[in-house]
């Protein structure tokens, strides 16, 4: 809570993700924003370099968060009301993504412009908190000459502008209207081609398809390669799109994603800057987790969630290994799996659905889960497919 003023009331309405098979349920959920400050702080890795990473994200992400609640807490005795309505709609078979309504009601001041947007203040500080980690921890391979840890950083950050084009335009229009299929599908496409070709040009990517578990390559000529490469990222950005549908579940389901690319960074050498990029992923979501875990006062949006699909597809081509994201990803995979069957499955029978509600984290809320539940159950898998992945690629340079 702000001292010294009067609250700051967001109260949304989010309605959940319809199928495009027909679902007949609205869920409707209204709840509290209120900033906090941060400062938790978590670990990833065995070495404190990493550990240190981790803990500096946090801490980036607590003073943000601290200089914000000065400026709301300053602003506070001039507020007489600002109501934001936050409806979150998705129409599976238009093809929609989210829409944001705003209302705002009484004297706007500072605070107007920070959450202007409803969804993204929090994703801010969590993309700033990954940036000045990297940064500090990262500096001297950088004096080195090493920056490949900045490369997938602002590849990601690419494909986060795309998604925040997107929030600002439904926003803009106050209708779930933002960016069409093809322009996001274009704009993705061509963020996949110049980070594959930077990858390419800076000797970070070879035409030689790592294989998981057989220890093996398939050599694959560079165009094919480069095709190929290209729809995996714009196809795995999306999927991780997709699973954000319910607090906290992205964000979990990655922590052991980027505790799988950490490890391996540490045990592989040569990647240390990696190593530091993973470890503060990991931290940032932790972080960002503070807030957005059930029940959630800030969201990714598509803002995030774009953002933190090319964290990982940045990571996986950066070590050369994209067939990886198939264990480490398999969450990303079900869900988007859920959605096509869905919608394959409703077009072919003529109006019946697969699933009661799709994506699949929808359909086991349908079939009586809980969020905490799902989230824990998805984390879980998760982890244990990191896992196994982390053991079958291991030893990738002992043929």
């Amino acid at each position: 809570m702000l001292s010294g003023g009067r609250e700051l009331l967001l109260r949304y309405l989010k309605v959940q993700r319809l199928a495009a098979a027909g679902a007949d349920r609205v869920a409707v959920q209204q709840g509290l924003f209120v900033h906090h400050r941060g400062g938790a702080a978590g670990g990833a890795g065995h070495f404190v370099l990493h550990g240190a990473v981790v803990l500096s994200g946090l801490v980036v992400l607590g003073v943000f968060q601290s200089h914000l609640e000065s400026h709301l807490a300053a602003g506070a005795d001039g507020l007489t009301g600002v109501q934001i309505v936050l409806a979150h709609v998705d129409g599976l078979a238009a093809g929609r993504a989210g829409h944001l309504i705003i209302r705002l009601t009484g004297h706007v001041g500072v605070v107007v412009i920070v959450v202007c947007l409803g969804l993204v203040v929090g994703v801010v500080l969590f993309i700033l908190g990954i940036f000045v980690s990297i940064l500090i921890c990262g500096w001297k391979g950088m004096m080195a000459g090493d920056f490949e840890h900045l490369y997938i950083f602002f590849f990601a950050l690419i494909f986060g502008g795309i998604g925040f084009l997107d929030d600002f335009e439904k926003v803009k229009h106050k209708q779930n209207l933002g960016l069409t299929a093809i322009q996001k599908f274009l704009l993705q496409l061509a963020a996949a081609v110049a980070f594959l070709c930077l990858m390419r040009f800076e000797g970070m990517l070879t035409p030689n398809l790592y294989v998981p578990f057989f220890n093996t390559q398939i050599v694959m000529s560079w165009w094919v390669y480069m095709v190929f490469a290209a729809f995996v990222i714009v196809g795995t950005v999306n999927a991780v799109n997709i699973t954000d549908g319910i607090d906290g579940l992205a964000g979990s389901v990655t922590v052991p994603v980027g505790l799988f690319f950490t490890v391996l960074a540490i045990w592989w050498q040569g990647y240390e800057q990696l190593g530091i990029y993973a470890a503060a992923l990991v931290g940032g979501i932790l972080g960002f987790l503070i807030y957005n875990f059930h029940p959630a006062k800030v969201f990714m949006g598509d803002t995030g969630s774009l953002f933190l699909g090319g964290m990982v597809c940045g990571l996986a081509f950066a070590l050369d290994m994209p067939l990886v994201l198939i264990p480490v990803g398999i969450i990303y995979i079900l869900e988007t799996l859920s959605d096509i069957i869905q919608v394959g499955y409703f077009k072919a029978t003529h109006g019946k659905r697969f699933f009661k509600m799709a994506p699949l984290h929808h359909h086991l809320e349908r079939c009586g889960w809980s969020e905490v539940k799902l989230v824990a159950v998805f984390t879980s898998v998760s982890a244990l497919c990191c896992l196994a992945a982390l053991f079958g690629v291991l030893n990738r340079f002992h043929f």
